[in-house]
Order: structure tokens, then sequence, then C-alpha cells
């Protein structure tokens, strides 16, 4: 499916961005370890989500859907059963990451999968530690799925000091931590995403250059009442469109402000952009609030550091399109992780601002450009990438001329709704 973006009218009024995809895959994975039944509302219904609710049902969990609500039926550490076939992850990188920590310390054999996409993403990151803990893990020659996991029942306590930020791998080495004989530790020199540690109710040990995690082996997980807030991740294209496209104001309500989310907002506001943060609430261990964004005249240049790129790791095709459609400059480095998301990341940004006229330098590790005024629409190459469709789509809705989205569908990865919400103002 394609789909065609014309210069927008205002963007008036209040958004509901969808449930966030980062809390609705561990409220289900946690609720599937509670003992007894959990409900989660507000889970995001999205392909990667369907993935993870797919592979707990074929471990043998029972979950339902009522309206919004979703109910667990959590069977405790050791109540999954082995599934009669492979478990599909479909494009999830959560869902085979997480999930691999868990499986790790089954009692049973299991095989994890995915669609083109994920087959090609890297699992040493994750083989290596759940290794060192006891797991017998078996991929592809070059670390890729599928992954056969042989569990261990006990895996040994570890402290791992992880070599990259990374939410993922530090979320699979606690979840495989909850089956070990002992205390297990993770370390990180640079803070990454925190939800997991959020919802299992760990503390961090702040020390004079890195935090530390542990997390004793045999807990018991109880059975919770999860509201999962809006989606920062996908809140941001609604926010970056009302910035662009003058005379917009919206308010995007319960909108999650989890600090290691939002730094894209810091980053915008320093360039001008006119954003607003009221009410703080919380609720299972994540706060949220009220988001506002008005029309702005972006002047400057963001540039993002290797110690800043994990806060915004997944706001970095929105930020940049968005900089190029405001005739701003924007610079990342250090972001070789870029090039192992959903697609190459870094090559499809590039290719993508060269298609609308920006001059893009390619870096190993990330990219540049310099302000451009004369920035036009353009057809624009998804690769398979829900965020860089997305990202793309917020530009064409502030340009000239017409911007084509090619297999424009992939944004019900995680926003089915975007281009209903798009067309709004078409």
């Amino acid at each position: 499916m394609n789909v065609t973006i014309h210069h927008s009218r205002p963007l008036i009024g209040e958004f509901q961005a969808p449930g966030d995809k980062s809390v609705s895959h561990r409220a289900l994975m946690l609720s599937a370890l509670a003992n007894g039944s959990s409900e989660i509302h507000n889970l995001l219904d999205a392909q990667d989500t369907h993935s993870t609710l797919r592979c707990l049902q074929d471990l043998g969990i029972k979950i339902r859907r009522e309206g919004s609500l979703t109910i667990v039926d959590g069977r405790g550490l050791y109540g999954l059963t082995e599934a009669m076939g492979d478990l599909d992850a479909g494009n999830s990188g959560t869902t085979i990451r997480l999930l691999s920590g868990i499986l790790a310390g089954q009692p049973f054999t299991s095989r994890l999968t995915g669609d083109d996409s994920l087959r090609k993403r890297p699992m040493n990151r994750v083989i290596e530690p759940l290794t060192m803990m006891g797991a017998v893990l078996d991929a592809s020659a070059s670390g890729t799925p599928p992954v056969t996991i042989h569990g261990k029942k006990p895996l040994r306590a570890i402290e791992y000091r992880l070599p990259f930020p990374s939410a993922q791998v530090k979320s699979a080495v606690l979840l495989a931590g909850m089956y070990a004989d002992g205390t297990t530790a993770v370390v990180e020199p640079i803070p990454s995403r925190d939800h997991t540690e959020r919802m299992l109710g760990l503390v961090p040990e702040k020390g004079a250059r890195d935090r530390t995690l542990r997390l004793r082996g045999g807990v018991s997980i109880p059975p919770r009442l999860y509201e999962v807030p809006g989606d920062f991740s996908s809140a941001i294209f609604f926010i970056c469109a009302a910035l662009l496209v003058p005379h917009s104001k919206i308010v995007l309500r319960n909108v999650g402000l989890n600090p290691t989310r939002t730094k894209a907002l810091d980053l915008l506001m320093s360039v001008g952009g006119r954003i607003r943060i009221e009410g703080h609430n919380e609720a299972a261990g994540e706060p949220y609030g009220t988001i506002s964004a008005t029309f702005s005249r972006l002047e400057g240049s963001i540039v993002i550091d290797p110690a800043t790129l994990p806060l915004v790791i997944d706001e970095i095709p929105v930020l940049a399109a968005t900089m190029a459609a405001a005739g701003c400059s924007f610079e990342v480095r250090g972001a070789n992780e870029l090039r192992r998301k959903e697609s190459d990341r870094i090559s499809a940004i590039v290719r993508n601002l060269q298609a609308m006229g920006v001059t893009t330098v390619e870096y190993p590790d990330g990219f540049a450009f310099e302000s451009k005024n004369d920035v036009l629409g353009a057809t624009i190459q998804t690769l398979g990438d829900h965020r860089i469709a997305m990202a793309f789509g917020v530009a064409g809705m502030a340009l000239k001329g017409e911007m084509t989205i090619r297999d424009a569908e992939v944004a019900s990865v995680s926003f089915p709704d975007f281009w209903k919400s798009v067309n709004q103002f078409q």
C-alpha cells in the first residue's frame, strides 16, 4: 500500500496515542509469570504486541481480550509449557530478546524465529550473557535467528556489564535472573530505558560512572492491574507534525513520561519547539501526563552524541525528518545500533533525505545534514520499517509537493491507525 501526503491543514484538538509498546510487551510477559490473573488496560493493539501475545499462548498461557481490557491468567515462574512448534516473534525484537531471557530458565527446549527482517537482526548480544548463566543457545553462523534455546533449571547468577547500552539485553538478563540460583547483577555504564526494572520494582544502585541493578532469583510475581500509558514514541509523530504545520495546536493526554524516553522533547525545545508538559501521574511504576505542542519556527541545530543516543534511539528518524522539513541542521554519531533495527535506519534515513533534496553525509555510525530551505516532497522507500514510514509521513505534512510513502502499511507494527489520523488533516 502506498500513501500520498500533501501539505496539511492545521492540527487542532486532542489526540490519544496508542498504548505504549514497551510497557505492553512487558506487562504481558510479567502477567504470564505471575501467580494469578492480571488485568492490562490499554494494551497496544498492534502487530508487535500480537507477536508477544501469540508466543505466550503457544507456551500455555490463557489470554483473553474484553474491549480495551486484556486478562492474563498467570501460571507462575515455572508454569510455561513447551510449545508444539516454533515461537514466531514476527517483526518484534523486544519479543524475541526478552522471551529468550525467560525461556533460558525453563526446563525444556524452545525455538524462536521471526519474519525476514527479524531473522537479520543480531542475537549474539543476548546469547552471550544467557550462555554465561548456563543455558545453551544455538543461532545461525552469523548469530541471527532462528534461535534454539535449551533451558536450564536453575540458571547461574552472574554480574554482567553491558558492553553497550541496550534495554533489551538488560531486560533479557534480568528476566533470566528470576530463574537463577543467587543474585544477578546488570551494570550499565550508560543508562538505557528502564521499563523492566520499574515494573519489577528494582531500585538502581548509582555509582560514580555506572548504575547497577540486582535481582534475586526465585522472586514471586503477584498478579496486578497494569494501566498502559500512551506511547511516547507514537505521540512524538504528532508532536513534530504540530510543530511543523502552521497554526497547529494539539493536546495529547495520558502519554508516558518516563524520563528515559522523553529526551526528544528537550532536543525539540532547544531549537524553539513550543511544548508543554503537565499533570504528572503514575501507574505500574510508569509516569504519565499531558503534552501540548504548538506550531513553532524551529531554528538551529540538533547534535546527538553517544551518551544521549540511548534516550532517543527510536525517535532518530522523526527528529531527522522534522529538522530537515524545518530547514534546520542535524547530526548523530555513535549510532551503530541504528543499522540493526527493523532496517538499516542510517542508510534508510540518508537515502530518503537525499531524495527530498537534502545533502546528507553518511558515516559508519551516523549521518549529518546542514540547513536547507527548499526541501520538497519525494517518494519514500520505507524498507519495511514502521518508524521510517511515519517519520517521513510527518515531514510530508509540512512540505510543498507530494510525499509518497511506499509500503506504508508497515506503520501497523506499532501504530495501526497512524494513516487514518494523518488523513484527518489532508
